[in-house]
């Protein structure tokens, strides 16, 4: 099978198209390699993705293009060289706070980006598309765990208005030419090799230095965090089980949420230094809470992620405290 896995530098990206050479497909990696954050770490990940096949003698399935999501043209010849099978959408602009200051870099990325995906995938008899949503569509719903069927119609970050608009537009094209299309919308996804943006490696990083964490809402928040080889796990079963209605949606939750005290002591746990914490009120654009039904992807593809909050910590700041030296 061929496939385009987007934003193959990135976080989910690179574990993903790693799965998927390993299991021996033909996989295009296309990232743009932008400076949201540091590009050094994005590099290193491409180096493991080569490491690990050339252990497995693999490193033949896996090719690496530098290319904008926004190059209408570029990815319109790419699409129709290189005639993939299925393509999996994991390429964005990330960040929920960066989107109050930054509004369009996303506009660039998040909306024009999927759209050349759709196109790229309409015109050249894509059998299924798997795309990146986010649990942040779900706003601040005070019902709980989140359910596929919530409306979703307030967001409270433009980041999350673009990951609705995703979904909306693989919706109509769903229904106008019949492409297949699955959005998955991640729950806090942390783990090795995870971006430096995030709770986990800003929290392991302050605490190993010494220095203080912001706490925001006075610590008061809870979040449905998501082992990363459980979302790889989730993707890789997901894109091969294509909707018979052409159209569907999962959330990819541990469906555990973890207060955030308890997550800053697996941090402290870990690495044996406790925290200085700084409490603050509440964040724009942030929820109180995300919590997962996972029903639907449990009884779709017979699996539901599982990794607990304590081991996943301790994989995750092992990986840390090694990759930092």
């Amino acid at each position: 099978m061929k496939y385009l896995v987007t934003g193959a530098a990135g976080f989910i990206g690179s574990r993903v198209a790693e799965e998927l050479a390993l299991l021996g497909h033909d996989v295009i990696g296309l990232d743009n390699l932008n400076d949201y954050y540091d590009p050094n770490l994005k590099l290193a990940r491409l180096k493991r993705i080569d490491s690990l096949l050339t252990e497995h003698s693999k490193q033949d399935n896996f090719r690496f293009l530098k290319m904008d999501l926004a190059d209408r043209e570029g990815i319109a010849s790419l699409f129709a060289t290189e005639k993939f099978q299925r393509v999996i959408h994991l390429g964005a602009q990330a960040g929920v706070r960066y989107s109050i200051d930054n509004p369009m870099a996303y506009v660039d990325s998040n909306l024009v980006g999927m759209m050349t995906i759709l196109e790229g995938c309409r015109h050249n008899k894509v059998e299924h598309l798997v795309y990146a949503s986010s649990s942040s569509v779900y706003g601040n719903q005070e019902k709980v765990p989140f359910s596929e069927e919530d409306r979703v119609d307030h967001p409270i970050s433009l980041y999350a208005a673009t990951k609705k608009a995703n979904e909306l537009m693989a919706h109509t094209y769903s229904h106008l030419y019949q492409l297949p299309t699955t959005g998955l919308r991640f729950f806090t996804v942390y783990g090795p090799w995870g971006r430096p943006d995030m709770a986990p490696f800003k929290f392991t990083k302050a605490i190993l230095e010494g220095r203080s964490i912001d706490v925001y809402n006075h610590g008061k928040l809870r979040r449905d965090f998501t082992y990363i080889d459980d979302i790889v796990e989730g993707v890789v079963r997901v894109q091969d089980r294509i909707p018979p209605s052409n159209y569907t949606i999962f959330n990819i939750g541990n469906n555990q949420p973890v207060a955030l005290e308890d997550f800053i002591r697996a941090i402290e746990t870990a690495t044996g230094r406790k925290a200085i914490k700084n409490y603050l009120p509440m964040q724009a654009g942030d929820v109180e809470q995300t919590f997962a039904d996972v029903n639907c992807l449990k009884s779709t593809t017979g699996f539901k992620p599982q990794i607990e909050i304590q081991n996943g910590i301790k994989l995750f700041c092992d990986w840390y405290m090694d990759f930092k030296g």
